[in-house]
């Protein structure tokens, strides 16, 4: 009923905009997959080569303090397309497709007169493809297990090659074959810098002596070599970003168009993706629109993924739906000084194997809840699978590695973390035991547990079972794929847990 109503007032407001020049701007959505906030030039990494991204920060303003609601790759995407946290998306564990009843901001775009396009990674199921007039899927086997009796040796179904494993390839043709009397909003969404990588994309690949290590991963010259391959990926989505840049130029759409580049989530390294850390979930976030916001600008105001939505309605002179959590961003544009939140919130569900962790974070302090601290802090299985990974491994059980270097392998962990990010950016010293921080700790616990209630946000009937290894990274029988959906997996896991009982 929701979405009729909806869906009613649009077609009310499209028929006063036909027979009219529409002049709102075009809106594109750049996401990487998998890419650290501050591994670009502009966010001050000297080594790795984006001057096409930076260009679009020297021209625009990037965000220090944005957010992602999760990091994990589809429900992250889930999050911003419904402008919802994870859990209310019933899509929140990986590869769960979004019900087809949720409401997207791209379907009132699309409503209003906007051409609605996706190219590149997709990630969000069948269900909801309709909302976009146009989908040009990328072909995601070059990172892909297979299932079934192939699984168990674990090999890596590769059929692209070459640029086109970028996920890119489409994104030049989506725009020049677009409608030109309709504005324009793109989803372009690389595969670039996710696993597993290939040497050779680049004639003058990064080298390991330049790569910038986090303290918390082991600095052996192989891990380097694999920092070396992500960052070579990173430079050719930075290519592609440059492409994009250059067709708007020739159409001479591009002073008239709201560009946004972001990543859906953290880098795949330990203690990266899928952890609630600011390395997890902070992502890289730039904003182009010629004329409107001050070149070379910076805003550190609190942003979460779930205010995109509400930014692009507002761009297309369209409300807010009240089921929407997010809000828009617009006039941090004008003002960059301006605040916008008190505090962001994270979750992490299901990424390959179980787990349940709880974020909220202000300018100050990151408090993080473990609810099943039972588990491991185990990275995603492909991160599992990675030489720094083994690397870690190895001198693990050599007994080499520093203190920071242990998280991957506590278990227990423990149920509350709490970290000043102001002087400890890596988030390494917890301070949930030190008396002088008992104070924070329970404001922080307050403004969580008001959060989960006011978003519904209960603990679940079951634990979902692993598919993966932790610590092979190798595929479980259970796998499946396609993963079944949240009412399935539901149905399924009831009777798995009844027939164990007996």
């Amino acid at each position: 009923m929701r979405r009729f109503i909806c869906s009613f007032a649009l077609i009310c407001l499209f028929a006063t905009v036909l027979g009219k020049t529409d002049k709102r701007p075009n809106i594109v959505l750049i996401i990487a997959d998998d890419m650290a906030w501050d591994d670009l030039g502009c966010a001050g990494n000297p080594s790795v080569r984006t001057p096409n991204i930076d260009r679009l920060a020297k021209n625009g303003m990037r965000f220090t303090n944005a957010f992602l609601t999760i990091s994990s790759c589809s429900p992250s995407r889930a999050s911003i397309i419904t402008s919802t946290y994870p859990h209310q998306t019933d899509a929140e564990q990986l590869h769960w497709p979004l019900p087809a009843n949720r409401l997207t901001f791209v379907e009132l775009l699309k409503a209003s007169g906007y051409w609605t396009v996706a190219a590149g990674k997709w990630h969000l199921g069948n269900y909801v493809k309709d909302r976009f007039n146009e989908v040009r899927e990328a072909d995601v086997s070059g990172f892909q297990l297979p299932t079934g009796k192939a699984a168990k040796e674990g090999k890596i179904i590769q059929t692209v090659t070459g640029d086109a494993r970028s996920g890119c390839d489409q994104w030049v043709p989506v725009l020049k074959n677009r409608p030109k009397d309709k504005p324009l909003f793109a989803w372009l969404a690389a595969l670039d810098p996710h696993r597993d990588y290939d040497e050779g994309i680049l004639k003058n690949p990064h080298k390991p002596k330049d790569v910038r290590m986090p303290p918390y991963v082991a600095d052996t010259l192989k891990s380097r070599r694999d920092y070396a391959l992500y960052y070579d990926e990173i430079t050719r989505l930075d290519r592609y970003v440059g492409k994009v840049i250059e067709e708007l130029q020739k159409q001479n759409v591009l002073d008239n168009t709201f560009i946004l580049f972001m990543s859906d989530n953290g880098r795949p390294f330990p203690r990266d993706k899928t952890t609630l850390y600011d390395s997890g979930i902070k992502t890289p976030f730039i904003v182009h629109w010629a004329g409107r916001v001050p070149p070379g600008s910076k805003s550190d105001s609190l942003i979460s993924s779930i205010d995109i939505a509400p930014t692009f309605l507002r761009l297309a002179s369209l409300s807010n739906p009240t089921i929407f959590e997010g809000r828009s961003f617009l006039p941090i544009l004008r003002n960059p000084k301006l605040s916008h939140r008190d505090y962001i919130f994270a979750e992490r569900n299901w990424h390959d194997y179980e787990d349940r962790v709880r974020a909220v974070r202000n300018k100050k302090y990151k408090y993080i809840r473990n609810f099943y601290n039972d588990l491991p802090n185990s990275p995603p299985a492909d991160v599992v699978r990675s030489v720094s990974y083994r690397e870690m491994v190895r001198l693990h059980n050599e007994g080499k590695l520093t203190h920071a270097q242990k998280n991957t392998f506590t278990q227990p962990r423990a149920k509350e973390e709490l970290y000043d990010v102001l002087n400890d950016p890596f988030e390494l010293n917890n301070l949930a035991s030190s008396p002088t921080h008992t104070h924070h700790l329970e404001r922080f616990r307050k403004v969580l547990g008001k959060w989960q209630n006011q978003t519904s946000d209960v603990m679940p009937e079951f634990r979902t079972l692993d598919e993966f290894g932790r610590e092979d990274g190798q595929a479980l029988p259970v796998r499946i794929r396609p993963r079944p959906d949240k009412v399935k997996m539901t149905e399924f896991l009831r009777e798995y847990y009844k027939q164990k009982k007996k």
